[in-house]
């Protein structure tokens, strides 16, 4: 089949990838370069873990999302995972530690309990008596973004896929199964999947209120010149505990360290908007980790990014059809873990047409078959 996918961010890219083997041909429309760093996915790095709380689902399918993540390592001879497992640490009763905590219980995942002060002796940038138990998972770390799909790119161009790049898609011909760009042309195929994350309302505004759009920003900041060391062998922190929503990347891949936290996040209409740092952002995202981090005014912010990307009120991953479209949109801010399975199960959905099923797995509310081999 001739295969138009709208969006290269890593839903887009690890569905031409999957399509790509498995015969089809492949054009890819980006808006910006690839990788672009204003897409959803387009930053540094990102969080794997197994955590995942109340949406068990989620946590099981986090063993399909190593296995093909491990196919794409394969393909592209170099591996973008920096495996250094995770961490939470609980503040209050009930917090979203904990509640990860017990979703591992349940899952019966392994991980190491640590109280107060064996937890700061392990890693001295926690504040003593702030907070109640830390853990740790092996099964966790950072995936680098953006090396992910600037060798994606190069894979897909060796492969024989067509890549534009900088290339707006203005409208999408769902019925007709056409785009149009806007420099006027137009391509036609026989399927078209678009992954154009916090754009997709742009191209489908009735899916307005299913999906909203949210603007937020990350902080990447220089420990204390004492505490590197220690930052430099820790693992990603999921959650800091209590109502910060706060998780912590040390530095990894050669990108820097980074803040970042559900509080700081801003509904939009607009993916576009407020795209340029405000003064003094950076300062109030890192001041949100004290407690339970130490000395945080001592982190100095050296760069703000910001970031649009789409929620689902429930949080999970949704995907519709519309004639000869098939829409997927990731689940808020978390889905970069999943990037190379969704890929995967996006591309078998436009070959054998059980877009029901896709919709299935994509929601984990229920155990979904394994893929067919090949």
């Amino acid at each position: 089949m001739q295969i138009v996918i709208v969006g290269a961010g890593i839903a887009g890219l690890s569905t031409a990838w999957s399509l790509v083997k498995a015969g089809h041909n492949v054009t890819l429309v980006e808006q910006g370069p690839i990788p672009n760093p204003l897409a959803a996915s387009g930053d540094h790095h990102r969080i794997i873990r197994r955590a995942y709380g109340k949406a068990a689902g989620y946590g099981r399918l986090i063993t399909e999302a190593y296995d093909a993540w491990d196919a794409m390592w394969a393909d592209l001879g170099e591996t973008h995972l920096d495996p250094r497992g995770f961490m939470c640490v609980s503040r209050e009763e009930g917090d979203e530690a904990e509640i990860h905590r017990e979703g591992l219980e349940a899952g019966n995942y392994p991980f190491d309990l640590l109280g107060p002060e064996e937890a700061v002796a392990r890693w001295p940038f926690l504040e003593a008596g702030t907070f109640r138990y830390a853990y740790f998972s092996t099964e966790g770390g950072a995936l680098h973004c953006r090396k992910i799909a600037a060798w994606l790119a190069k894979w897909l161009r060796a492969h024989g896929a067509n890549l534009y790049e900088n290339s707006k898609v203005v409208s999408v011909d769902a019925d007709a199964g056409s785009v149009a760009l806007e420099d006027g042309s137009e391509i036609v195929a026989d399927r078209i999947v678009v992954t154009a994350g916090a754009w997709v309302l742009k191209l489908f505004p009735e899916l307005e209120g299913t999906l909203k759009t949210y603007r937020t920003a990350l902080a990447y900041v220089e420990p204390p010149a004492d505490l590197k060391a220690a930052w430099d062998e820790a693992p990603v922190i999921l959650d800091v505990g209590g109502k910060t929503d706060g998780y912590m990347i040390p530095p990894s891949g050669g990108a820097g360290m980074k803040f970042g936290s559900g509080l700081h996040k801003v509904e939009t209409s607009d993916a576009d908007w407020n795209r340029e740092p405000v003064e003094g952002e950076g300062e109030a995202i890192r001041n949100l980790f004290a407690p339970p981090i130490a000395r945080v005014e001592e982190y100095r912010v050296t760069e703000v990014v910001t970031c649009a990307y789409t929620f689902t009120e429930d949080e999970r991953f949704f995907a519709t059809e519309k004639g000869k479209c098939l829409i997927v949109s990731a689940c808020s801010g978390h889905g970069y873990k999943f990037g190379a399975a969704v890929g995967r199960r996006v591309a078998a959905a436009v070959g054998d047409g059980d877009v029901e099923g896709l919709k299935r797995w994509l929601r984990a509310e229920e155990p979904v078959p394994p893929l067919a081999a090949g």
